[in-house]
């Protein structure tokens, strides 16, 4: 039906005489229909070439395997799967926030898109490809937050089993003092309390500074647990003289990760910017060439496709900024 629809909307379209004005309605319409015939065109001849590469099941089977692979592909970054893994970090991540990004995802991804091609369709399938991503690039928000929680709490773990151990002498008992003092939270808190019972277990500190190390790789902590070592091993004549160079070492460590904080975020601020301004450049030349000039040049399919790339590599860009820029901080 859409093909004989088709043929006389472009008979009707031919028949007219040259002297007569185009009727640009009409002919917009028949290239919305030539596009979701090309889309169907193509979803078809994948359809057949999958088919055929499974010759001998049934095709409700096969449709169903197709469907039930495809789902398992996308199903790690879909909002459930994303939820469940910010929640593992103590976070939350509720529907109406989905919703809410969902809205402007697709308001921006929609407003942009049509800027570009003037086509409903188009815009459509730009809307869902930025709808997707929206739960993946929240985890790696929500990544970044909780590493430098980390890495806060780590922080003050090991300032304040320094200032524990110059009173007690004792690594076990140092433990416990920051225990007891209120100070931690979780998850650094049970896993203190992990080193303590397994320091009591074995009869040393050396599985449960392992343990530690293991689990939060940060240079302060196995320096610090190094020292610790080295002090109760062999013992030490200015404990005192070491311990406050070692938190001094720690204020400045600490002090750099935070700059570096501040540095990533101004970058990530004028970075997207950058982008969005990138995004705008269409804008700027519809303004200089005129929109009519624009819209008769994308109709021309390779400059499309070069349009194409150009929005491709532009969002390409900017979700490789936001994955540099929610990496894990302090970890080194």
């Amino acid at each position: 039906m859409v093909a004989v629809s088709l043929k006389k909307k472009k008979k009707l379209w031919f028949e007219k005489s040259n002297n007569e004005p185009h009727d640009c309605e009409g002919f917009e319409e028949v290239k919305v229909v030539i596009e979701v015939e090309i889309i169907l065109i193509g979803l078809i001849v994948i359809f057949i070439v999958s088919y055929r590469t499974k010759q001998g099941e049934s095709v409700y089977k096969f449709i169903s395997q197709q469907a039930v692979n495809t789902y398992k592909k996308l199903e790690p970054y879909s909002f459930k799967i994303m939820r469940e893994k910010v929640k593992e970090l103590g976070l939350e991540y509720t529907p109406r926030q989905y919703l809410f990004q969902i809205i402007a995802f697709a308001g921006l991804a929609g407003g942009i898109s049509y800027l570009y091609f003037y086509n409903i369709i188009i815009s459509l399938v730009y809307i869902i490809i930025a709808v997707s991503f929206i739960p993946y690039i929240t985890y790696l928000r929500c990544k970044r937050q909780y590493s430098e929680y980390i890495f806060e709490q780590v922080q003050v773990y090991c300032t304040n089993t320094i200032m524990e151990f110059a009173t007690t002498q004792a690594f076990v008992k140092s433990l416990e003092g920051v225990v007891e003092s209120g100070i931690l939270e979780e998850p650094l808190l049970s896993d203190v309390k992990t080193m303590i019972a397994l320091s009591y277990e074995k009869g040393d500190v050396y599985d449960s500074i392992k343990y530690m190390d293991t689990k939060y790789p940060y240079y302060m902590v196995k320096n610090m647990h190094q020292l610790f070592l080295q002090v109760t091993k062999e013992g030490a004549k200015d404990t005192e003289e070491t311990f406050e160079n070692m938190l001094s070492d720690i204020d400045i460590l600490v002090e750099g990760v935070y700059r570096d904080r501040t540095d990533r975020a101004n970058f990530h601020r004028q970075f997207i910017i950058f982008g969005i301004a990138l995004y705008g450049m269409v804008a700027l030349i519809q303004l200089l060439i005129g929109q009519e000039t624009y819209i008769a040049m994308i109709d021309n399919f390779f400059i499309r496709l070069f349009v194409h790339a150009v929005v491709i590599i532009n969002s390409c860009f900017l979700l490789n900024g936001e994955k540099y820029y929610n990496e894990n901080v302090g970890a080194e």
